[in-house]
C-alpha cells in the first residue's frame, strides 16, 4: 500500500475519530466538572442570591456535577446566628468561613464583612484548588472576583464570574464615592484584569452585558446573559382565602399590594410611598417584607404622615415565602433611576411565580418593560410616576377577574423561560465551555515525501 493511500485509509481516520470524540463534551466534560462555588451569602442567609445559588447547584448536582461550596456565617439577614462549619446538602459539600459579622447593617461594616470573608476564600482556595478543576465566583461581595484571577495566575484554574452587581459604578451612581476618585480607576483595573482572564462572564441582563461591554468591549463574546428565576413547584398560586399567612396579618378581606425583599438604596421607595399617601382612604393594603437602608427611613416617614395602609414585617423563613409571597394581590418590584442596568430584581421572577399581577417601578430604558410588555403580566410606572401607580391599583382592585388573568399570564411566562431547570442547563453549557476553552487540542506536524 503507498504511502498516501495508507495515510487516507488508515491514519487521518484514527485521527478524525479521536478528535470527534473529545469535541463531544456534553458526558464526559459533564462528568468531569468539579465546581467550587464562592459566594459570602448563602441559606441559612435570606439574602436573595445565596437562596437562588442554594438552588442553582441542586440543579448543578442533580446532572452530576460535583460541587463543593465555600461560604460565610450568617450575616446579612438570619433567624440562627450560627450553621455549621461544614456540611452536606444531597452530596454537595458547603463549608463555611469563621469570619465574625460586624456592623452587618452598615455601608461601612459590610464593606468590612466583606474583606475580611474575601481573605478567607482566598485562604480556602489555597487548601482546596487541587479538589476542583473550575471555579464560580460571585459579586458578593464585590471584589470577591478577584480570588478568581489569584487562581488563574497562581494554579492555572479557570473561572467563570457572575456580576449580581456592577461596582464601582453602583457606588458612583449613589454618590458614595466621585467618578474621578483614585480607588474607582483601581477598581476598573482590577475588573477589567478580571474580566479578561475569566472563562466566562455571567449578567443578569442586557442592560448589564451593555455597561460591562463599555468599560472592557473586548470580553463582550465570552458575556453570557442569564437571567435570575424561581421555582413554579415550591411557589405555587394560593387563594389568600386559603392562605394562613393572609389571616395572620389580616389581609383577606383588602386588595394586598406586597414589596418582599431588600429596601435598598438602588430601590424606588418613595413613588411606591407616594401612591401609597393617594390610596390611603381606600380598603388596599401595604405589605413591606424585608429589609435594607431605606426601611426604616419609610417606617420613619410613614408614621409621621399618620399612613394606616403600611404593614412592615421581617424577613421570612425560606419555608414561609410560598405563603408570603401569594398572600397579596398584586406584588411591587422597583429599581431606582440612578442604578439602572447596576443591579437586577430577584424579587421579579419570585412574583412572576406567585401568579399574582406585577407593578415595576423603573426608567423607560430598562429591560423590564420588555419583559412585562412579552409576558402580559402587569404594569411599568415611570420612577416618580405615583399617579400612575396608583390608577393601575385602583383598577385591578375593581377587576379580580383582570387580575386573575394577568398573574396566570405571567406564572406561564416564568415557567417556559425562567425555571431552575431551565437556568441551570444555561449555566451548566457556560461551565462545559469554559473547560473545553480551556484545553488545547493540537495535530501532529507529520513532514511527508
Amino acid at each position: 500500500m503507498r504511502l498516501n493511500e495508507w495515510i487516507n485509509q488508515k491514519l487521518l481516520p484514527s485521527i478524525s475519530t479521536e478528535l470527534d470524540t473529545k469535541n463531544k463534551p456534553s458526558v464526559k466534560v459533564q462528568q468531569s466538572i468539579k465546581l467550587s462555588v464562592v459566594t459570602q451569602f448563602f441559606p441559612p442567609d435570606y439574602a436573595a442570591t445565596g437562596q437562588l445559588l442554594e438552588e442553582l447547584v441542586e440543579q448543578l448536582g442533580a446532572q452530576g456535577v460535583d460541587i463543593e461550596v465555600f461560604t460565610s456565617q450568617p450575616g446579612y439577614a438570619f433567624s440562627s446566628h450560627t450553621a455549621p462549619a461544614v456540611e452536606w446538602a444531597d452530596q454537595i459539600r458547603i463549608q463555611r468561613s469563621r469570619t465574625a459579622q460586624l456592623w452587618p447593617g452598615r455601608i461601612r461594616g459590610k464593606a468590612i464583612n466583606g474583606i475580611l470573608y474575601t481573605l478567607r476564600a482566598t485562604l480556602y482556595l489555597l487548601k482546596a484548588w487541587r479538589r476542583n478543576n473550575i471555579l464560580l465566583v460571585t459579586t458578593a461581595p464585590p471584589f470577591l472576583p478577584v480570588i478568581g484571577y489569584l487562581a488563574h495566575l497562581l494554579f492555572r484554574l479557570p473561572y467563570v464570574c457572575i456580576l449580581y452587581d456592577l461596582y464601582p459604578d453602583i457606588a458612583i451612581a449613589l454618590g458614595v464615592i466621585s467618578k474621578d476618585n483614585w480607588l474607582v480607576r483601581l477598581w476598573r483595573d482590577i475588573n477589567k484584569q478580571v474580566w479578561l482572564n475569566a472563562k466566562g462572564i455571567i449578567v443578569l441582563s442586557p442592560a448589564m452585558k451593555q455597561q460591562v461591554v463599555a468599560h472592557c468591549p473586548e470580553i463582550a463574546d465570552k458575556i453570557s446573559i442569564i437571567h435570575s428565576w424561581a421555582n413554579p413547584e415550591a411557589i405555587v398560586p394560593i387563594a389568600k382565602g386559603e392562605n394562613w399567612f393572609a389571616w395572620k396579618y389580616n389581609l383577606v378581606k383588602k386588595f394586598t399590594v406586597l414589596y418582599s425583599g431588600n429596601m435598598g438604596r438602588c430601590h424606588d421607595i418613595d413613588t411606591i410611598l407616594e401612591s401609597a399617601k393617594q390610596l390611603q382612604d381606600e380598603p388596599i393594603q401595604f405589605v413591606c417584607i424585608g429589609g435594607g437602608a431605606k426601611r426604616e427611613e419609610l417606617i420613619t416617614e410613614v408614621n409621621r404622615l399618620g399612613l394606616k395602609n403600611f404593614t412592615f414585617l421581617p424577613y421570612q423563613d425560606q419555608q414561609v415565602l410560598p405563603y408570603s409571597l401569594t398572600a397579596c394581590d398584586l406584588s411591587l418590584v422597583s429599581v431606582d433611576e440612578t442604578t439602572e442596568g447596576l443591579v437586577v430584581p430577584s424579587k421579579f421572577y419570585s412574583g412572576l411565580a406567585s401568579g399574582r399581577p406585577i407593578a415595576v417601578i423603573c426608567s423607560r430604558t430598562s429591560y423590564l418593560k420588555q419583559l412585562v410588555t412579552e409576558a402580559n403580566c402587569g404594569g411599568t410606572f415611570e420612577n416618580g410616576d405615583s399617579h400612575g401607580l396608583a390608577q393601575f391599583i385602583r383598577f385591578l382592585s375593581r377587576d379580580p377577574q383582570i387580575a386573575e388573568q394577568i398573574g396566570q399570564a405571567g406564572r406561564q411566562y416564568l415557567r417556559s423561560h425562567f425555571t431552575p431547570k431551565v437556568i441551570s442547563q444555561q449555566y451548566l453549557h457556560v461551565l462545559q465551555q469554559a473547560l473545553l476553552s480551556d484545553e488545547v487540542i493540537t495535530m501532529p506536524q507529520m513532514d511527508v515525501k
